[in-house]
């Protein structure tokens, strides 16, 4: 995970014609109290935020067209996994400098600006900091190792190759005794929060919650550490209802038809036995996904590859294909891939 570097704002006066005017109407409207996900907040959504952010959440709207970057998409995995509600309040009160999202503090009380947020989290960020299922909760955490850990120590946590190469400091080998002798789970929560001075580890404190925190640490020491594979019982994903969820809106993917679209578009990073070694992915950092990856295998059902193949991935060069395919077209690529590289284990 990097920060989100300033970005330059639109230049053109009438590229913030849709702000301009979100703004205006607030100011005219009078300010109640709400309650968290309440039909006022959804009103509120509806009038000052879809015009950006979509009715879904999603962004993509019309608005966009005028902004760099884009609005945020809340839908977005990734995004939902790293921002607490107290972030999402402050950008809401206060803006996002580098961005065309402005400040509401003026305009909406505390209260208000508490229920958008909580309006955002319960109905768009599915993966996200409210509560699911059991196998959603494993999965993400998982998955945040993925995106954020795996690309320094590696997806069996010994120390990713270029990290040990390349880094000044090599990443902490976790399966070695020294690891099991000197890292306890209070130093290891401290780690991920604050970092480590004079090493390449920096703090993740600002992008996750404490709860994430300790989740992601337990998960390094379960793996990793303890020597101990959770039992099928213990763990969701394991169990196989993880790998059953259907994709999402009734839809269905056609393995063929995926085959020649993978081939057509996914090849180059992927490459053609799903093993990210395509012949760009020695251009990009960090490498495109290893499908054969067991860890990568054991978090990829099909509605997550559907998601990250529609949404596209923060922090990596994975695009939001459903910026130019449809639902169906997108369905199709994920049961080729989840077919022949996830399930084919």
């Amino acid at each position: 995970m990097r920060p989100t570097s300033n970005v330059r704002r639109a230049s053109r006066p009438y590229q913030l014609i849709p702000v301009l005017l979100s703004l205006a109407t607030l100011l005219t409207m009078p300010l109640t109290v709400v309650a968290q996900d309440s039909p006022a907040a959804a009103k509120q959504y509806g009038d000052f935020c879809s015009v950006c952010h979509g009715d879904k959440g999603q962004g993509g709207m019309h608005a966009q067209q005028g902004m760099i970057p884009p609005p945020r998409n809340f839908a977005d995995p990734a995004f939902a996994s790293t921002m607490t509600r107290d972030q999402m309040i402050q950008v809401i009160r206060s803006g996002k400098p580098g961005t065309a999202m402005i400040a509401w503090e003026s305009t909406m009380s505390d209260e208000e600006i508490g229920a958008i947020a909580d309006y955002i989290i319960v109905n768009f960020m599915r993966n996200g900091m409210h509560a699911g299922p059991a196998g959603e909760a494993a999965a993400d955490v998982t998955l945040i190792y993925q995106e954020a850990c795996s690309v320094c120590h590696g997806d069996d946590g010994k120390g990713a190759v270029w990290g040990q190469e390349s880094l000044a400091m090599p990443p902490r080998d976790f399966t070695t005794a020294a690891a099991e002798r000197e890292l306890t789970r209070d130093r290891m929560i401290a780690s991920v929060t604050f970092g480590r001075p004079g090493t390449p580890m920096p703090g993740f404190g600002s992008q996750l919650s404490p709860d994430r925190v300790e989740a992601i640490v337990d998960h390094v020491r379960e793996k990793f550490m303890s020597g101990v594979e959770q039992s099928v019982a213990g763990n969701p994903i394991a169990s196989g209802e993880y790998h059953l969820q259907p994709y999402p809106n009734g839809l269905s993917g056609q393995f063929e038809r995926g085959r020649s679209l993978y081939m057509g578009n996914c090849v180059t990073c992927h490459g053609m036995g799903g093993a990210g070694d395509g012949p760009r992915a020695y251009f990009i950092f960090p490498r495109p996904r290893n499908f054969l990856d067991p860890a990568t295998q054991q978090v990829l059902n099909r509605p997550t590859l559907f998601r990250g193949i529609k949404d596209g991935v923060n922090g990596r060069e994975m695009p939001a294909w459903g910026k130019v395919m449809d639902d169906k077209t997108i369905a199709d690529i994920s049961e080729y891939v989840y077919r022949e590289f996830i399930q084919n284990q």
